[in-house]
């Protein structure tokens, strides 16, 4: 499977507007993040995982084909801002989004022409399907277990994803089991995470998790917190994502790191 990082900054960017500091005055291009969103594909499946205000830029020098499913972290708006935007996809038919409770009645929200009993010509097509922690389900080549990380005092949702080029592509939740598969754990926006999640996490191939900054902050996990968790998890690979321009130049940020474990950057691309 695929991973392009679409956007790895928080929810200002990088630069942030107005700010000339050390980073946003970067002429690197690793230095410019776009609001946190990662394509996962398959020759066959693609997914989404968040689809913040930045979706329009950050889709389009993709191939246009159809999404298969939309995986929506929380609520906040630099995850789902940009779901309007979503409308060019619908003529592949539905967009199937998985959120759990808080995020679906966000989204119900956000966007309630969408889902209005007598909805206008143009709307987007949103078949919203509502998930919960540890009820894993397929979307054709992927195995999909929520797990649950806590975002200051909101409990939000992580992915861990496998391949399973066997399964039989179908549309909407499907009862599977969890298998051990190479895969790939997906975090942002943790601060902390139950005792009871990590064995999901333990020894995954590739993690991506936050680190916003390095001075404390009191619903992001810091830079030296990320390295942390990445070591106590053991996973093979770590790309740090939802990064602020407090956390410094990728360059020199990656320099400091261990090789297995560095900032990811927009428009990177993994194969795992």
């Amino acid at each position: 499977m695929k991973l392009t990082f679409l956007g790895t900054g928080t929810s200002c960017g990088v630069p942030t507007i107005g700010c000339r500091c050390y980073t946003c005055s970067s002429p690197d291009a690793h230095d410019k993040r776009l609001r946190c969103s990662a394509l996962l594909e398959t020759e066959r499946t693609r997914l989404l995982i968040d689809c913040g205000p930045d979706f329009r830029q950050q889709i389009m020098p993709q191939p246009f084909r159809r999404i298969d499913g939309i995986l929506i972290t929380h609520a906040h708006y630099d995850h789902m801002g940009g779901m309007d935007d979503i409308r060019p996809y619908c003529q592949f038919g539905e967009i199937n989004v998985y959120a759990d409770p808080i995020a679906r009645q966000g989204m119900l929200q956000m966007l309630p022409y969408c889902f209005a009993e007598h909805r206008y010509p143009g709307v987007p097509a949103i078949q919203l399907h509502e998930i919960h922690k540890h009820e894993d389900f397929c979307i054709g080549d992927f195995h999909i277990m929520p797990i649950e990380v806590m975002h200051h005092d909101l409990p939000i949702l992580g992915y861990r994803i496998e391949e399973v080029g066997s399964q039989k592509s179908e549309v909407g939740p499907q009862p599977s089991s969890l298998s051990h598969h190479p895969c790939l754990v997906y975090i942002t926006d943790m601060k902390t995470i139950a005792e009871e999640e990590v064995p999901y996490i333990i020894g995954c191939d590739t993690l991506v998790v936050n680190a916003l900054r390095r001075m404390p902050h009191h619903s992001h996990q810091t830079l030296d917190e990320a390295v942390s968790f990445a070591k106590r998890v053991g996973a093979r690979q770590t790309w740090l994502i939802h990064s602020s321009h407090d956390i410094g130049r990728h360059a020199e940020v990656n320099a400091s790191l261990p090789s297995n474990i560095q900032l990811a950057y927009d428009g990177q691309v993994l194969e795992i």
